[in-house]
């Protein structure tokens, strides 16, 4: 298997692991099992530990001291921000929703390249742009929950802002992996992570109830952990090497198809018009933003 292909494999892995995520996490949270932000702190705590094990075992390169800051506001975006508004924002919104939210990171990253790669924008990009985030706003505004308790305005604009967050991080850790291998700074982005979200978590991990779990409510915490963070933050940095930032923000379209299915089959979710219609603003916005111009004959 040549790098390209074992990277799209890897990306596959990771949309499907974030797929199932939506489901998994809100129903532990929504069931009164361990609140948003203690539920970060676990994701947090049993990520830094598998990462600085398997530090252990892969010999690392040598971190410039410069590159530690880089590393830092890594953490900010694709840890701290990304994971505390991702979780709170689940626990408000349905899975479909936060999962087609998502969807908007294609063109928040292409709209960062204009700006800090020199990306040139073309009105094609523009009327995508548009189109996007019409459909976000479609959802925000219209899109409503079954759920007593859910509040989905705030919740979606906080899976916007995460969206933001993590786009940031992509551009961020796109620049490392071109000097570093992800074994050498994985670990410290996590580190720096732990140190973010401790004083947010702290009080809620303390106040977990761990005889109340069943069955299924540990199985979906472990998985939340190992798969929806540890394999996910371990296999993109690894496709972030080998493909372009853009290519990988494009296999997020992914998510909504595999959370869609997946919470409707597990009854925590139903797709109504409004979804549908957000859904294909946003893909179509995507579509135009990623779409290579004809080259002039």
């Amino acid at each position: 298997m040549n790098s390209r292909t074992f990277a799209l494999v890897a990306l596959f892995l990771v949309q499907l692991l974030y797929g199932l995520n939506y489901t998994f996490a809100k129903n532990v949270m929504n069931g009164n099992f361990i609140k948003p932000f203690g539920f970060v702190l676990l994701r947090v705590i049993g990520a830094t530990a598998l990462f600085w094990l398997m530090g252990c075992v892969f010999k690392s390169e040598k971190i410039e001291r410069k590159d530690f800051i880089t590393i830092f506001f890594a953490a900010v975006f694709g840890v701290g921000i990304n994971m505390l508004l991702f979780l709170k924002g689940l626990e408000l919104t349905s899975p479909i929703h936060a999962s087609v939210i998502m969807t908007i990171t294609p063109v928040i990253i292409m709209i960062l390249s204009i700006f800090f790669l020199n990306e040139k924008l073309t009105k094609l990009k523009i009327g995508g742009i548009l189109l996007a985030f019409c459909g976000g706003i479609l959802l925000t505004a219209l899109g409503k929950s079954d759920r007593v308790g859910d509040n989905v305005l705030l919740g979606n604009i906080f899976i916007f802002i995460n969206a933001i967050s993590y786009s940031i991080y992509v551009i961020i850790v796109k620049r490392l992996t071109a000097k570093y291998h992800p074994f050498t700074f994985i670990k410290w982005l996590f580190l720096f992570g732990l140190i973010l979200v401790l004083p947010f978590g702290y009080t809620e991990t303390a106040e977990v109830d761990w005889n109340s779990f069943s069955p299924y409510i540990w199985c979906s915490v472990l998985f939340v952990i190992i798969g929806a963070t540890f394999g996910t933050y371990f296999l993109n940095p690894l496709a972030l090497k080998s493909l372009k930032a853009s290519t990988v923000g494009v296999f997020i379209y992914l998510q909504p198809v595999i959370a869609g299915v997946f919470a409707i089959l597990m009854g925590a979710d139903n797709i109504d018009s409004v979804k549908i219609m957000a859904m294909c603003l946003i893909f179509s916005g995507v579509y135009l933003v990623t779409k290579k111009p004809k080259a002039s004959s």
